[in-house]
């Protein structure tokens, strides 16, 4: 079974985000930091990975770095209230499908969901 991942330490944005993936007919799995992301043994399920760029513990680009150096083909796409031009060119710089400032609309986020599976699986 493939999956979005949601990670975020926000709980409101992992339930709103996860309800609205459910209602357009995504199956998700939430996780509220990357190190508990990183740890489980679904990731390699994942379709994509919805990614907030400031957590507590493991930040959002150290998650990325982690998976590009684990060789792990996971398409990200960042969401984040705090994104600053260097961080979002740093994740973009290292293969994010796109950068989303809180609050976004739904459907930019879908879309970007769209591309990003859509990525992997051109990857295949």
């Amino acid at each position: 079974m493939s999956f979005v991942c949601i990670v975020d330490d926000d709980a409101s944005v992992r339930s709103g985000v996860g309800n609205l993936l459910k209602a357009v007919g995504y199956t998700s799995m939430t996780f509220s930091s990357g190190e508990e992301f990183l740890a489980s043994p679904m990731v390699d399920d994942a379709l994509c990975v919805l990614l907030d760029l400031r957590m507590q513990g493991m930040q959002g680009l150290e998650v990325q770095r982690k998976l590009n150096a684990e060789q792990r083909r996971i398409p990200v796409v960042f969401m984040s209230a705090h994104g600053d031009d260097e961080s979002v060119q740093r994740a973009m710089e290292h293969g994010a499908v796109s950068f989303l400032r809180k609050p976004f609309e739904e459907e930019v986020l879908l879309d970007s969901i769209e591309l990003a599976i859509g990525r992997k699986s051109g990857a295949h």
